[in-house]
This record gives C-alpha cells, structure tokens and sequence, in this order.
C-alpha cells in the first residue's frame, strides 16, 4: 500500500479516473490537473411514459462499465500505471446503480493498486462546474433529476440555503413527461423545452415559494389531474402546458437563488446539475443576474448531465488535499447532503 504523500510526491502531474452511475447515467472520466482527458458515458432510456427502476439500470450499468472504462483509457491514452487515484460516486441516488459502480471501482483500485476516493455526488457537480467556467466563489443553483439546492461555501462546508421540501425540480419535469408521454430519449427535459419553445399560451398553475425553499409536488399533481381534460377539451396544447410549467418552476428558482444572493452578497451564479442545461433556465437567471450587476456561470450538457469526469474533478481536489477512502469504509449511501462533506481542499 501506498502513503497519500509518497504518491503525491511520484508525480507534479496527477491523474484520477472517476466512475459516476447513481441515476440512468453511466460515465467514466479521467482528469489531470484540471484537464479533461477524457468523459464518455452511456444513458439507460426507457420508452415514453416510464421512469427508470433501479434494478433494471444497474443491470444496464453492469452491461456496459468495461466497455465505456476501456473508452475512457484509450481516448486519455493513458495506462492504469498512469493513474493515481481512483473515485466513484459514494451518493447520493439509487442504491443498486450506486453498488454496481461502487464495486466496480473498489475492484479496480485493487486490481491497479491504487487508492480510492468516494465521492459526493452533488460536490461533483459544484467542483466541475467551478473548473469549466473558472467561476471564483458563486451562489450555485444545483438541479437535477433527484436534487435541488441553493448552494454557497462558508468556512469548509458548501451550505445549503435552500432546498426542495418534497421532489426535485427534474423529477417534476420527468414525471409530466410521462403523463402525456413524451419521450425518454435523450431525455424528458430536453423533449420539454424544445416543445415549451412551441407554447404559445400560459396556463396557471401554483407557484409555491415557502422562504428559501420549494416544493414542486403540487405543482406537479395540480397538472397530473388537468392535463388530460385540458388536452382534450382543447382548451391548451401540450407545448403550451411544457412552456406554462417551465416558466413557474424555474420562476421559483429564480426568486430563492436571489435571495441566497442578497443573503450572501454575491455577484456570481453558477447553474449546475442536468437541468442546468435548460436555456431557458440560463436565460431567466440572465435576466435577474443583469438586474443585480452579477455574472451568471452555466456549463453545456457535456458536463451538466451526469459524468464520470465531475467525479474524478472532485477526486482530484480531494485527494491533492490529503483524502482518500479505506476500502472498509467503501460503502454507498442513497443519502449524504452536500453540507455533510468538509471541503479541505478551499480555504
């Protein structure tokens, strides 16, 4: 076994491969000091009106680990010899995508001899978004299919001043989907705004700010039960019910992500998480980020979707502080919040 500071002291240059699947996402990523040499991945879809079991994606995540791993060294042109660390996702998600990655990597660490490194999900997102858009220390906005936060660091913690009370913003977004059936593929958000760009009349719904925090679950059961009558009454179309709920939900964000903001004196947002790729959510954050005299930060769906690379990001900073992971203490847990991990690696 290797001491952390001799393995630090082998290489200026240090290298980790990160392994993410806690949802429909497989990705394997490779990163060097800040480089992404390498990021693919593969997406378990489902037919139109069905969410995805955990079951049956982590029998699609044990299908297709090797292959895309053997993508991610060929297209790095690296070696397991030029790899210092390896990190997966610790949690949070679905537990048996979790467990397949988890044992993937844990084998892999012992098969190379090299240490591992769990990783918060969420964390992985933050650290990749800071190093792709150079933002220095913004209020984050992370929303995804299973979270949404209103994220700033404070003295080694990312702390979270505000939250969903219920279900996560992509959640709702996926859950509509399946009600009037759009497709799975690439996925139900993207499907939602190219239709919402279509809409042409708001429809009403809840608007349900509670302080800092959301709740989207009734937003979501009001459409659940008028959607159909609606549709089929003609009073509203299916691209005006994607545009109607956009606008609410992502209104919603923007009045919390103000007001971390004025909590927290920043001039800086940083998007982060799948949906973070809605133009439509960049645009309005836009507007209120013109307003203050702030600079908004997004990245592209290369990195605001699921990818093994956030992961070996996170990893990296983590493991050039000092941490790494006993095999022992290697497990998963579907629950770990973002304020749970210290964050040695900031000052």
């Amino acid at each position: 076994s290797y001491d952390i500071y001799d393995i630090l002291s082998m290489s200026v240059m240090t290298v980790v491969i990160g392994f993410e699947g806690s949802a429909n996402k497989i990705g394997v990523g490779i990163v060097r000091d800040g480089e992404v040499l390498s990021n693919p991945r593969r997406t378990y879809i489902t037919p139109p009106g069905q969410g995805f079991l955990p079951s049956e994606t982590a029998r699609h995540h044990r299908s297709v680990i090797l292959t895309v791993l053997k993508e991610a060294l060929e297209e790095a042109g690296l070696k397991p010899a030029d790899v210092d660390c390896v990190a997966y996702t610790k949690g949070p998600g679905m537990g048996a995508p979790l467990v397949t990655v988890a044992l993937v990597a844990r084998t892999v660490a012992q098969l190379w001899g090299k240490p591992l490194l769990g990783v918060n999900h969420c964390i992985g997102h933050i650290e990749m978004g800071r190093l792709i858009t150079q933002a220095n220390n913004p209020t984050v906005l992370y929303v995804s299919g299973g979270n949404t936060q209103v994220i700033a660091y404070s003295e080694r913690r990312y702390r979270i001043f505000g939250e969903t009370i219920d279900i996560a913003v992509g959640n709702c977004l996926d859950r509509f989907a399946r009600v009037i059936k759009i497709s799975n593929d690439p996925s139900p958000g993207y499907n939602i705004e190219q239709m919402a760009k279509k809409g042409t009349q708001y429809v009403e719904l809840p608007y349900t700010v509670k302080g800092m925090d959301v709740s989207f679950s009734g937003i979501l059961s009001y459409i659940e039960v008028r959607s159909g009558k609606m549709l089929k009454c003609n009073q509203c179309t299916a691209e005006d019910l994607c545009f109607s709920l956009q606008e609410i939900l992502f209104s919603m964000l923007v009045e919390i992500t103000e007001r971390a903001m004025a909590h927290c004196s920043s001039q800086e947002v940083l998007i982060v998480g799948g949906v973070g790729c809605n133009l439509r959510l960049q645009e309005m954050m836009g507007v209120m980020c013109k307003e203050r005299g702030a600079k908004l930060f997004a990245t592209d769906e290369s990195f605001c979707i699921d990818n093994g690379a956030m992961i070996a990001q996170a990893g990296w900073e983590m493991f050039r502080s000092g941490q790494t992971t006993e095999l022992s203490d290697s497990w998963i847990t579907q629950r770990y919040r973002t304020d749970e991990v210290e964050v040695t690696w900031r000052d």
